[in-house]
């Protein structure tokens, strides 16, 4: 209460650097003070005081430090500890803070006054520096109801408003005349769960409306009580955009809710990544004084996306990335990334880490966090990263510079003499080493590298040098200086914060990878996620993962934190089978050996296929390489065809603009070639002629490499299907994915080609969608032929 209703001046003094063991040190300082005190010390006093008000009831409460009872009153302290040294004078937040302790306490004792001390205690040299005044019960009466007023008035706006968000709520219908077939079903299972907490995991074809069909159950819950906050989580930009357009709908049908998307920090700073300093910030500088009124600004808004945001941060002169944050707990549904809620190094503190909270977490394209889970847990140390930051920093942090080349020495020692991997004992035995070798040296044409090797142990000779450079830059970090290299220092020690905590997660379903070469590189990788992400969920009370592509359920709910208990739910196509052919030509071999002599037939096979009606298609590749080449190789076939290609590191205008060509219906025929997996592979909404046939070249396989084996291995010992959860099911998740861009809508009707022999095979055979109709093509001839059936005029 305090923070918020009178804090005053700049952004940046919260940003002050301070150590990874700060609550410990600081915790352990009280406590040393406190025991110094005389007999008959209080401490960690618990105080309470309700404050009625004609709408609600405020509850104040928190624990002093310490309270003393003598002869001469009553002494009441509050004890903080520092990093930066002597104190000079007393921060006017804390002399807040223990006037309204005051204020109870004297309430709860009929006091008629009694002394403050404010005590600093300075965790590096134990320098203690104290500040007192004397406080009447009158002056702190009056304090706390003028700090409790500023409260209050936001309390009484936000209690008022969720009565009439609740109004609309409960007098809300489905934004549509009639459920789709399924969709019905699909939110009657997200009611359940998001009511009464658990997990549900639930695959619904792409065009069903999935995400109206979860957010409306939830909304719902929300407006019984039910639910405190929702967050709607996504992987992709298009996500949020689908998010949007699902809450819209359901504002043009009556509701008032109030919705933020958090944008990454690095996109909406105008200060192009900087650190938040006063001094060379003007957003940052002053802004608490103008906090409150931008806050208001953007909550009179209702729907606050990145646009929305940035204007009123401009209107105001604040932050727009830290604005964001401020009006999240005001916020009744949050659009956000994965990261927000499960990333360990940058999940939202201020929702989730006093004690979980009735939040519901819908997890979007929820295939997609697998992988991304797998990132947020894993951790890297790279000896080049620390060779430029100790060299950024030798003549003026010697001690730090000093350790950081002894952490690289540990790194680079665990590659063995001259980057030869180390003798492996029984191969057989997952605690030995394993000696892998990248699919550089694999794929052929590419200079070897130097083989990297794993092990199923966490590397102990690390932790020592470790724990030493981190202790350097901390000490030195903590003293706040500005200099050139304090940003590359203060990354790097991140980095290696991630390492050590990472380190402390590490059990059987972790390896350390070791790659040598021009620098040599560490990881400490996570092959299955499911345990932290389980506990992650446990930050709030309900889960909804939903996805068109979660084949085989079983497969998702175990690697994303479920349990065979919960509930999971497969709804068929609502569309008519009719409108969508499924044609696999699987007699060309594309596997990585065959796909040079396979080219031509290739491109012969699109171009057949793009050849039966005008239109719009996408060609989905396996690869950029790849891409380029049957690129090149139809465009030699079809000169005069327009086609667009999707390059890599796409900036949003070229995304927009890719998408924009087909946004129109030409008249004749347009080619985009893209990456299966890629931004346009999924997520995109083509509806209607904007796209009438997809070509996918390939069944998916994720890149041969070092990650893949390893988690081939790791589930093969578990339970015996290694190759189909490291390769085959996220392969033909892909291939699914870039199959649904067709089908859209009711009145939709389109094409898939899918070529490679192994889509013969049983194992991706029993993927497809029962709802496909697919027929087998094995020439040029037979998909001309099949082309001009489907779009022959219907009797």
């Amino acid at each position: 209460m305090v923070e918020f209703a009178l804090r005053r001046g700049d952004l940046g003094g919260e940003r002050d650097f301070v150590g990874r063991d700060r609550a410990l040190a600081g915790t352990r300082g009280h406590q040393r003070l406190q025991r110094s005190r005389p007999a008959g010390y209080e401490k960690e006093v618990r105080l309470s005081y309700d404050v009625e008000d004609a709408e609600l009831i405020l509850r104040v409460q928190g624990r002093v430090d310490g309270v003393l009872t003598t002869a001469e009153g009553v002494l009441l302290e509050e004890i903080k500890t520092v990093q930066r040294g002597p104190v000079a004078e007393a921060d006017p937040l804390h002399w807040a803070q223990a006037r309204l302790y005051g204020h109870i306490y004297a309430r709860e004792h009929s006091l008629e006054g009694m002394a403050l001390r404010l005590v600093y205690l300075d965790l590096e040299s134990g320098q203690v520096t104290e500040f007192r005044e004397s406080a009447s019960a009158a002056e702190m009466a009056a304090f706390f109801e003028s700090t409790v007023a500023i409260y209050l008035d936001w309390a009484r706006e936000r209690l008022r408003w969720c009565r009439l968000r609740d109004d609309t709520i409960r007098a809300l219908a489905f934004p549509f005349p009639e459920y789709r077939p399924g969709q019905r079903e699909l939110a009657v299972a997200a009611y359940r769960v998001l009511a009464r907490g658990g997990r549900l995991f639930l695959e619904a074809p792409t065009g069903i409306g999935k995400t109206v069909s979860v957010l409306y159950p939830a909304v719902k819950a929300l407006g019984e009580g039910k639910l405190e906050r929702i967050f709607y989580l996504t992987a992709r930009t298009v996500g949020r955009a689908v998010a949007h357009k699902a809450f819209a709908d359901l504002r043009q049908a009556g509701l008032r809710l109030r919705t933020l998307t958090l944008t990454a920090k690095e996109k909406v700073c105008v200060q192009a990544g900087q650190p938040c300093d006063p001094a060379t910030c003007p957003l940052a500088r002053g802004y608490y004084d103008r906090r409150k009124p931008a806050m208001r600004d953007a909550l009179a808004r209702e729907d606050i996306a990145r646009q929305a945001l940035e204007e009123v941060a401009q209107a105001h002169e604040v932050c727009p990335f830290e604005l964001a944050l401020d009006v999240s707990s005001w916020m009744d549904a949050i659009v956000c990334d994965y990261n927000y809620v499960f990333d360990p190094r940058v999940y939202l503190r201020r929702h989730f880490d006093d004690k979980p909270g009735d939040y519901a977490f819908l997890v979007d394209e929820a295939h997609n966090l697998v992988d991304r889970a797998r990132e947020m847990f894993s951790a890297e140390l790279d000896t080049r990263d620390i060779r430029e930051a100790r060299r950024a920093l030798k003549d003026h942090a010697p001690r730090c510079a000093k350790a950081l080349a002894r952490l690289a020495a540990a790194i680079r020692k665990l590659s063995g003499p001259a980057g030869e991997s180390p003798e492996s004992s029984d191969p057989s035995d997952p605690s030995t080493e394993l000696n892998l070798f990248p699919a550089q040296s694999r794929a052929g044409g590419l200079p070897a590298r130097p083989a990297a090797h794993c092990t199923r142990e966490l590397p102990e000779p690390l932790l020592a040098p470790l724990e030493e450079a981190l202790d350097e830059a901390e000490a030195w970090l903590a003293q706040n200086q500005p200099a050139e290299f304090r940003e590359t220092l203060l990354e790097l020690f991140f980095r290696l914060h991630a390492f050590q905590r990472t380190a402390g997660l590490y059990d059987e379903r972790y390896v350390t990878i070791v790659e040598p070469g021009g620098s040599t590189r560490v990881r400490l990788f996570c092959m299955d996620p499911s345990h932290l992400l389980r506990q992650a969920l446990g930050r709030g009370k309900s889960a909804v993962f939903f996805s068109a592509t979660l084949t085989p359920l079983e497969y998702y709910r175990s690697l994303l934190g479920g349990s065979p208990e919960d509930p999971v739910l497969q709804l068929p196509s609502p569309f008519p089978q009719e409108n969508l052919a499924v044609l696999v030509q699987d007699r060309i071999r594309t596997h990585f050996k065959a796909r040079v002599e396979s080219l031509p037939e290739v491109a012969d096979a699109i171009r057949s296929f793009v050849r039966g009606r005008p239109g719009n298609y996408m060609a989905y590749m396996p690869s950029y390489q790849y891409l380029a080449a049957v690129q090149e190789r139809f465009c030699a076939l079809e000169p005069a065809l327009p086609v667009l290609v999707q390059r890599p590191g796409m900036s949003e205008a070229e995304r927009d603009a890719f998408l924009g060509a087909f946004a129109v219906e030409h008249g004749r025929t347009l080619v985009g070639f893209a990456v299966m997996g890629g931004i346009f592979g999924e997520g995109i909404d083509l509806v209607g002629e904007r796209l009438i046939g997809a070509a996918i070249v390939g069944v998916g396989l994720p890149q041969l490499c070092v990650e893949r084996d390893l988690i081939r291995d790791y589930f093969q010992q578990q339970i015996g299907t290694g190759f189909d959860y490291a390769y085959t099911f996220p392969g033909m998740n892909r291939v699914l994915q870039a199959a649904g861009r067709v089908i859209r809508s009711e009145q939709d009707r389109g094409e898939v080609l899918l070529i490679d022999a192994r889509f013969k095979e049983a194992r991706y055979r029993r993927l497809f969608p029962p709802w496909w109709r697919t027929a087998t093509v094995r020439n040029v001839t037979q998909i001309e032929e099949a082309v001009r059936e489907f779009w022959a005029p219907r009797e």
